[in-house]
């Protein structure tokens, strides 16, 4: 479509909803308010972040899938945006009905429980898994997202029988290990990093092919290195809804370039444990649909569609 100078000289010419589909406090939601702080500067216009949570990340999926392709609204999308279609409950078929247009930070599954439980590291919670099946429950940020995955492979991988327990947000299932309400807790550096340093959680296991970089958990075993070989890749990134209009889009990845790979922008991620991996529009695409594939198969090996099934029941 053909637009004059006078439309493309205005766009944006009002501000930008970043829909964020978890509650606040959580990875994504911090993506998008460090993101926030940049965007008058490199886009001319601010962010005004949404939080959507609910149902796995689908009611914000909903809400930015279904949003109106003009560039005023975008979405911060973790890598479950691929899974939930695949468990036939969405209304929406998200890797298709959405545009990729940045990844921008790593985000590393972890398994934590508090410092004073007696398991120092994953060969403990197994071997107490096993003598007191299913009485250990663990937390994760909503039914089928990458953190599920994680525990539901984790404990398919290592025989034990362990109960999964879903929050609406990374920042409900914090509350509720520390409630102890349950004794274990999948999710990402950023939302314990800092009760890391008070010392109040410890972490057992990275579900990574290596241990992470990140400071205060250099030192923790990656699964594999402790017999249990599970290892994801997990990332949050930049999506819009499908049909962008050419201008648009140019104007959103310049910018969101310029903001991602700001130093400011490094630093607070790294700072909270969510190393910065930016890729364009293009091979954020390559992975995105090399991803989608590959958690397709994971599904399909651990069951886990039928157990969300079961459990809504």
């Amino acid at each position: 479509m053909t637009r004059s100078c006078g439309t493309e000289a205005k766009y944006p010419a009002k501000p930008i909803t970043v829909i964020v589909p978890f509650a606040a406090g959580g990875g994504l939601d911090m993506v998008a308010r460090t993101l926030e702080k940049s965007a008058p500067q490199y886009l001319g216009q601010p962010f005004v972040v949404v939080n959507k949570p609910g149902g796995a990340a689908i009611n914000g999926m909903n809400g930015l899938a279904s949003a109106k392709p003009d560039g005023y609204t975008i979405g911060v999308v973790p890598v479950s945006v691929m899974l939930q279609p695949l468990y036939g409950q969405t209304r929406y078929h998200y890797p298709t009905a959405l545009e990729p247009l940045a990844k921008v930070v790593s985000a590393p599954a972890i398994i934590s429980t508090l410092t004073n439980q007696p398991w120092k590291n994953i060969s403990d919670l197994v071997e107490y898994a096993k003598i007191h099946p299913g009485e250990i429950k663990f937390g994760h940020p909503g039914l089928g997202t990458s953190p599920h995955i994680t525990g539901e492979a984790f404990a398919r991988e290592a025989g034990i029988d362990i109960v999964q327990v879903p929050f609406k947000g990374d920042s409900e299932s914090l509350a509720a290990l520390l409630g102890g309400h349950i004794q274990v807790i999948i999710t990402t550096p950023t939302s314990i990093k800092e009760h890391i340093k008070y010392g109040t959680i410890k972490t057992l296991g990275v579900a990574e092919e290596k241990r992470l970089t990140i400071p205060d958990f250099e030192n923790v075993p990656t699964l594999k290195e402790q017999g249990i070989n599970v290892a994801f890749s997990f990332w949050n990134g930049i999506a819009v809804p499908k049909g962008l209009p050419v201008d648009e889009k140019a104007k959103l990845v310049a910018g969101l370039k310029q903001m991602i790979n700001d130093p400011a922008f490094k630093k607070d991620m790294e700072s909270i444990g969510m190393p910065v991996e930016y890729l364009g529009p293009n091979e954020f695409s390559e992975e995105w649909i090399i991803d989608n594939a590959k958690l397709t198969r994971i599904v399909k090996e651990t069951g886990i569609a039928g157990l969300i099934a079961a459990y809504k029941k």
